[in-house]
């Protein structure tokens, strides 16, 4: 007998609040455990590049096929894997501005000895066009995995279930304590930017303006890295 009244039977509409989250926790929390395991965690080429297509599979291909089952009222592109034509020129606006206003702010944190302790996270002195390219496709890989998780399978279901604002509130909350081992610097910045990057996947209905964003912020940071690190160069 339940003697607070609470009725705690399992409801219809449940699923697509409770699944989301518990996707992206899990799913989260796979990845970043593995990831810093100590056998992993040296930042080397090979090991670096393996969490980033393991991430892609925690954060992006496992939840999708997950959800696709257990959520068959959604479909990818309700998820914002899509491309909407409609919202092209304001897609690519949203994507210049975030740009221009980001990529001189991230060239300045990475000149901080604090941020090139963990910066580049691959740790080669000297990089090569080959590494360059690799260093892009697996950041890229990464946050494919990524975006979907957070700004699609953990925003788009929540909307119909909660509300705009409700859902902004708890994704940018989950989002941003996914930086929380990374310092207060990122903690704040990825606050500001989940709301910023969930209205905008929202107003498009893709996530193609959150991924290519993210893609230019994680690589202005890499190769920022290098630059303002003595140690590392690029070579040809």
């Amino acid at each position: 007998m339940n003697s607070t009244g609470i009725d705690i039977a399992w409801m219809e509409g449940d699923m697509i609040i409770a699944l989301p989250m518990i996707l992206c926790l899990i799913g989260f929390a796979t990845f970043w455990f593995v990831s810093k395991a100590t056998k992993i965690n040296d930042g080397s080429v090979k090991n670096v590049l393996l969490t980033k297509y393991w991430g892609l599979c925690t954060m992006g291909i496992i939840p999708a096929v997950i959800a696709l089952q257990l959520m068959p009222q959604y479909a990818l592109a309700d998820y914002g894997l899509t491309y909407n034509s409609n919202s092209t020129t304001y897609s690519l606006l949203a994507i210049l501005i975030l740009a221009a206003l980001i990529m001189p702010l991230v060239f300045i944190i990475a000149k901080k000895p604090s941020h090139q302790v963990n910066y580049p996270q691959i740790r080669e002195k000297n990089w090569t066009r080959s590494l360059v390219l690799k260093n892009c496709l697996g950041w890229s890989a990464y946050l494919l995995g990524y975006e979907f998780l957070f700004r699609g399978i953990l925003l788009f279901p929540l909307v119909d279930a909660i509300g705009v604002w409700p859902a902004i509130a708890i994704n940018t909350a989950m989002y941003s304590a996914t930086h929380i081992p990374k310092g207060l610097d990122e903690t704040i910045c990825a606050a500001f930017l989940g709301v910023v990057l969930c209205i905008i996947t929202l107003i498009t209905g893709t996530l193609w303006v959150a991924i290519v964003v993210h893609i230019i912020i994680a690589l202005t940071n890499s190769f920022s890295s290098i630059y303002h690190n003595p140690e590392m160069k690029f070579v040809k």
